[in-house]
């Protein structure tokens, strides 16, 4: 019993079981730990996006006027004109008495240049600070995104950077039109909230006012999100915006329609109470994505920092709202550049190509080895299916996407994992050849062949390393199923059947023939 059972032996069973325990759901769809599909076997949408990185530095500017206008109120410091737009933020200081506190103020502020003459201010970010802001909003856009998509619910989506401005979203899964069309407002909705005051004193000749003309006053003029025509004028800097936001739900109003409530963080609670307590009886405008949604009066302080967006939303659109800015605003809108949809059909037909190439070189493999090797294969090809199951076990486990690289790095393995058999094989028929007798003919083997099966071996497994390191989408898929492919093939094929041989070998030593067992007519 102690020369049946050893601990190589052992570690080929727990294996069997493990590889075949946790392989069983992927490969019959049953309850439990499954592989994804990649985009290119399950059919969806494929995105390539650009970020419009000039007008997070404009968002950048709007957002450090709003802090100066803000800053200057609580100082009692009176600013005219003050203006942010994509070349920086100027204003004029009223009462140059003024000028250290202002002074004093704006050192607050990191990475700008102040020029100022006669009492006029030019405020302008540094090209370090642009520089970050740019790489920063493609970094965000990311992050938003891949938030975005991960509450909508959808299985294993990838987003990745692709040169300096662009990223490659993969959508496995999308299948219907409908679908398609919400993933892609969802991802490209900047829903940048903004709380913005209404220019009661101009307002009533905002349809006679042109948009230079509104400048002027340091105002804008915004449509309103369903009405026809019908527009606004507001100032231009921003109470404050949706960075200050902390949560976002959908919920009811009195008329059983769906709104989506948001909440301020606590600097924002007090920016909105303290604006609602200064401006009863004026509006404030929400603004998402510079249109207006309500822009209810003020009929007393409003605390708390919390509010509500309306606007004949559906369930499912007030919902996808919510996740956008609970998601955070999109630091410059999105572009998408390129667009592939593949049809789950293409993918079943991508997943049966695959496995037919699978199949047919497996059974061809396994056919050479048996003729080859007669029983000595039969152990190899029961080693290799334990290979492709523990490749099947450990993706499931981990929740790895298996795309069509993935297939053909599985099919690899199938190589790699025969070539490690046939030098062990080739090694044990050397010796037994050479006069040895059988026990010493199988050690020599293994101790022959694993050296240069080790070597091998990790020189792949390190070119896997760097490529799902390095790599992107499909070279990940490929490098994933070929690293855990090679070390499963050390532990079936080093491991494993050496553990077989030695619970067999007092079977095998007193039988004399070797071409049953090795596939060579000389008898030991």
């Amino acid at each position: 019993m102690k020369q049946t059972l050893n601990a190589r032996l052992l570690v080929f069973i727990i294996a069997i079981i493990f590889a075949v325990g946790f392989s069983v759901p992927s490969l019959f769809h049953t309850k439990g730990p499954q592989i994804n599909l990649g985009l290119d076997l399950q059919g969806g949408l494929n995105l390539l996006l650009g970020v419009k990185t000039d007008e997070a530095i404009k968002s950048k500017y709007s957002s450090l006027a709003s802090s100066i206008s803000h800053e200057a109120r609580r100082a009692d410091i009176l600013l005219d004109d003050l203006q942010g737009d994509s070349s920086g933020v100027s204003f004029d200081l009223i009462d140059s008495d003024e000028a250290d506190k202002l002074s004093n103020i704006l050192k607050k502020f990191n990475g700008i240049n102040i020029d100022s003459t006669n009492n006029h201010y030019i405020i302008t970010l540094t090209p370090l600070e642009e520089s970050t802001i740019r790489a920063n909003a493609v970094s965000q856009a990311i992050e938003t995104i891949r938030n975005r998509l991960d509450q909508f619910g959808l299985t294993e989506p990838s987003v990745t950077r692709q040169g300096k401005e662009y990223i490659l979203v993969e959508l496995p899964g999308i299948k219907t039109v409908q679908e398609e069309e919400r993933a892609r407002e969802l991802i490209s909705k900047s829903a940048h909230l903004q709380m913005m005051a209404v220019d009661e004193d101009r307002n009533p000749q905002v349809y006679s006012m042109n948009d230079l003309q509104a400048q002027k006053y340091g105002d804008v003029i915004l449509p309103f999100a369903n009405s026809q025509g019908e527009k606004i004028l507001l100032k231009a800097i921003p109470i404050l915006d949706g960075n200050m936001l902390t949560d976002a739900r959908v919920s009811y109003d009195q008329s059983h329609q769906p709104v989506v409530s948001f909440t301020l963080d606590s600097q924002g609670a007090k920016i909105f109470g303290d604006f609602s307590g200064a401006n009863v009886n004026k509006r404030m405008a929400i603004v998402l994505d510079g249109k207006v949604y309500s822009a209810p009066v003020i009929r007393e302080r409003i605390g708390g920092g919390s509010g509500q967006i309306s606007g004949g939303f559906s369930v499912e659109q007030a919902s996808d709202l919510a996740i956008a800015l609970r998601s955070g605003a999109l630091p410059a809108p999105i572009e998408v550049l390129e667009k592939r949809s593949v049809g789950p059909s293409l993918g079943q037909d991508s997943i049966k190509a695959s496995m037919i190439a699978l199949g047919s070189g497996f059974i061809l493999v396994v056919g050479f080895m048996i003729v080859y090797y007669s029983m000595a294969g039969v152990i190899a090809s029961v080693a290799l299916v334990v290979n492709l199951l523990l490749i099947i076990a450990v993706m499931a486990i981990f929740g790895a996407t298996l795309t069509l690289p993935g297939m053909a790095g599985i099919v690899l393995t199938v190589g790699i994992a025969v070539d490690a058999n046939i030098i062990i094989n080739e090694r044990i028929r050397e010796a037994l050849r050479a006069g040895e007798n059988i026990s010493k003919s199988i050690h020599m083997g293994y101790v022959n062949a694993s050296r240069a099966i080790f070597d091998s071996n990790i020189t792949s497994l390190i070119a896997s390393i760097l490529l799902y390191a390095y790599g992107t989408g499909a070279i990940k898929g490929f490098a994933i199923t070929t690293g855990i492919g090679i070390v499963a093939s050390i532990i079936t094929a080093i491991i494993g059947t050496q553990g077989f041989y030695l619970a067999i070998l007092p079977k095998i030593s007193k039988t004399k023939h070797l071409y049953f067992w090795f596939g060579i007519g000389k008898k030991d």
